[in-house]
């Protein structure tokens, strides 16, 4: 078991860090990465045996608990609600209440409107040379999330701004002005909220928040505030990930070798396998963390009550042991469970919607730009622990 020093931030590993997965996977399932002070599963089967391993779990154990710094409560306010957060019972509650309303007959309701989004997106695209991520990745998923709660689709821009924001307090690159923004924008996108959630109660539509105040389940409802923290839960985790798998997936998609698989997104026997090869091939995010809730050993480590562990998705979605020719982008590989959207009882909520945008999108763009082009090398930002370019240069014709 060895002790590792990656600098998370560093330049090389932020454009790739999968040579730094493959050569700690190589010396066994678990390291210390000590530049987070903590152990980090680097396989396929330690990645999902501990995503489901109900010994760990998110939600810090109360009694070490830190203390929340006075900057940093309005941030703090919305994450006590939420359901990534939490652990049974309270998770379990809160699920089970979303999942009444987030209602797969209701996803799937999204379909045509993501199709003719997407098509009024390309319609928009400029002329020569232009950036795919503000023009089409970003805009798409912020605009069907607007739509879903029932939020009017021209606050799309500032949703964006909020959410970018808060999830920074997630990135490596972490600072204190970045911890005063997502204060800030915590704070402004609780009171938008709130006031929205106040109107739908006197004035009910056909819309998420509508359902989520109506949600029930033995006699349980849920609180303003845990509607608040839902919400805006949808917004960043869902937003924040589409964008990325949309962007990965067409720098892969738009690379040599791989141009010829575009054509792929266009048929429809091919297009969910080739969504779900970009989704395990180059995944939006690469780290998930659990802490130990007992002392236990488990893949040659003993873990003491507290302790935390790193989970690398994207180490695990490369692992040779899992994948036959992990590092090869190749939609016709054999089905098998990854893990861009985790795993166990923090399985992403929001994943159906996301395959769904990713589905019905991605085989428009590629029908309406069939000669889509890069024009410079794509360049991943410094964002770890998610994985995502900072821009998509691209040339339409």
């Amino acid at each position: 078991m060895a002790q590792l020093i990656q600098s998370p931030t560093d330049p090389d590993f932020v454009q790739n860090p999968y040579p730094f997965y493959a050569r700690a996977r190589a010396d066994g399932p678990l390291h210390e990465w000590q530049d987070y002070g903590m152990m980090a599963a680097f396989t396929h089967d330690a990645v999902q045996a501990l995503l489901k391993d109900r010994r760990f779990g998110r939600e810090v154990p109360v009694e070490m608990a830190p203390a929340i710094p006075d900057h940093l409560t309005p941030f703090y306010d919305i994450e006590a609600h939420s359901m990534l957060e939490l652990e049974p019972p309270r998770h379990t509650r809160l699920r089970g209440l979303v999942l009444r309303a987030f209602t797969s007959r209701r996803i799937a309701s999204l379909g045509p409107d993501i199709e003719a989004l997407a098509h009024r997106l390309i319609d928009d695209f400029p002329e020569g040379e232009f950036d795919l991520l503000p023009a089409f990745a970003a805009p798409l998923p912020v605009i069907v999330i607007a739509r879903l709660l029932g939020v009017p689709e021209d606050m799309a821009p500032q949703l964006l701004r909020w959410s970018n924001a808060m999830v920074a307090m997630y990135m490596a690159s972490r600072t204190r002005a970045t911890e005063d923004a997502a204060a800030s924008a915590a704070a402004e996108f609780s009171d938008y909220m709130r006031r929205y959630i106040d109107a739908r109660r006197n004035d009910p539509r056909d819309d998420l928040i509508t359902q989520l105040i109506a949600a029930e389940e033995d006699g349980e409802k849920l609180s303003t505030d845990e509607m608040i923290t839902t919400c805006i839960l949808l917004l960043n985790a869902g937003h924040e990930a589409t964008v990325h798998t949309i962007g990965n997936g067409m720098a892969t998609l738009l690379s040599d070798p791989h141009r010829e698989r575009l054509a792929e997104l266009t048929a429809p026997d091919s297009i969910a396998a080739t969504v779900e090869e970009v989704l395990r091939y180059d995944p939006p995010l690469h780290m998930f963390t659990r802490y130990a809730y007992e002392d236990v050993s488990v893949f040659g480590h003993d873990f003491k009550r507290g302790d935390q562990v790193a989970l690398l998705l994207g180490a695990a979605n490369r692992d040779p042991a899992a994948f036959a020719d992990p590092d090869l982008f190749d939609p016709a590989r054999p089905a098998r469970t990854h893990s861009g959207f985790g795993g166990g009882l923090h399985f992403c909520i929001g994943a159906p919607l996301a395959r769904l945008e990713l589905v019905t999108a991605l085989p428009v763009l590629a029908a309406r730009c069939p000669d889509l082009k890069l024009v410079e090398t794509p360049r991943y930002g410094d964002t770890y622990h998610f994985h995502g370019l900072e821009r998509l240069m691209v040339r339409a014709g």
